[in-house]
């Protein structure tokens, strides 16, 4: 499909001030991966977010028993109404406070419901935000289809204009390290202090596939946020390890490695005693941080005799910095002058601005500080 000339882009102005109400949008919508929240939901979630990728059903079963034995409930959706209520207020404080809405990708409210909705009660025009703050085919790349898609749909079902803003990627942003920074010195805590010098930092992100890093900036993003918060930290550069978790799809397909328990085996092999895991990739404690650290790697740090703790997400119980954060970024994408149909600085062009990406909304962005 060809670029629409119709929908431009351009660069967002950091540090925006509160803006006279005409600037602001009609409503924010919060947007995010899903999960279930019953046992019933597990099965038709973990279909939607596998469709079309010929998952054998066994495959599907062996999930969902995971989520079965921790009750069937992803934390994820409740956490996504918290942060979005949270936002609400913070707007309201600023701008007379528009609606701010929630919507998932795999599960109910879907994305593109919610944005039919906000049409139909005369919201039109949108700002999105969503929990993924790096670039990849399988994150931004993701929603942003998915928001098109929406808007699209939202716009035949509602008869009405719509029109949708997403904000620009904020791994790089200084509230965010300051609130993961932060939730590392808590957690260091839990360490005796004689050891806390020792304690190997290890910092997650999901796995992605090979082909998809090589054409994103997914790796560099999580890299320098490492770099960065060593720095943070009083540590020297790349004393923060990063690795990957929660690999998905066909064997023979190759996705960034290490993988999280190989890399701790290799640690204890070492000689490393204490680790503490950062799982700087995501934004709260949802299913995939819960199974596959506060679980799997469990299992492996018991098993090698590694003291492990975890530092918790900064939008769990939600930090004001994150939400404070996000509420910028609305008013700077609210205020933010289209300059003309330009390619987004921070995206290669195969990632996730190329000619098969419908361009029906605005994704505002800023180069890398």
């Amino acid at each position: 499909m060809a670029a629409d000339p119709e929908i431009p882009t351009g660069p967002v102005t950091p540090g925006a001030a509160t803006p006279d109400s005409g600037a602001l949008p009609d409503a924010v919508v919060v947007v995010s991966f899903g999960g279930p929240e019953s046992p019933d939901q597990v099965l038709p979630f973990l279909e939607h977010v596998t469709a079309g990728r010929g998952v054998p059903p066994a495959r599907l079963a062996a999930v969902a028993e995971r989520y079965l034995a921790r009750g069937g409930v992803s934390p994820l959706p409740a956490q996504v109404r918290r942060l979005a209520r949270e936002l609400g207020v913070a707007l309201g404080d600023a701008t007379s406070g528009p609606p701010v809405a929630h919507g998932f990708l795999h599960s109910p409210p879907f994305v593109s419901d919610v944005l039919a909705e906000l049409a139909a009660a005369g919201h039109h025009r949108v700002v999105a935000v969503t929990t993924s703050p790096y670039g990849s085919p399988s994150s931004c790349r993701t929603y942003r289809l998915a928001l098109a898609e929406g808007a699209r749909r939202a716009r035949t079902r509602a008869s009405a204009p719509l029109s949708v803003r997403l904000v620009p990627r904020w791994w790089d942003r200084p509230a965010f390290l300051a609130a993961v920074a932060d939730a590392v010195r808590a957690a260091l805590r839990r360490f005796p202090a004689p050891e806390r010098p020792d304690v190997r930092l290890v910092a997650t992100a999901h796995s992605i596939p090979l082909a998809d890093a090589r054409r994103s900036p997914y790796v560099d993003e999580l890299r320098t946020l490492a770099d960065r918060l060593a720095h943070e930290l009083g540590r020297e550069p790349r004393d923060v390890d990063l690795v990957w978790q929660s690999r998905s799809g066909p064997p023979h397909v190759p996705w960034l490695e290490p993988d999280i328990g190989d890399h701790l085996r290799a640690l204890a092999d070492s000689g490393v005693e204490r680790v503490l895991l950062v799982p700087l990739g995501f934004v709260t404690d949802h299913f995939e941080v819960i199974w596959d650290l506060d679980v799997e790697a469990r299992a492996v740090a018991d098993e090698t005799g590694i003291h492990l703790e975890r530092a918790v997400t900064p939008g769990t119980d939600p930090d004001p910095r994150l939400v404070q954060l996000w509420r910028d970024l609305v008013i700077e994408t609210a205020l933010a002058a289209p300059t003309g149909d330009e390619p987004d600085p921070t995206c290669s062009p195969a990632c996730c601005v190329d000619d098969d990406l419908p361009r029906d909304i605005h994704h505002l962005s800023r180069a890398p500080r």
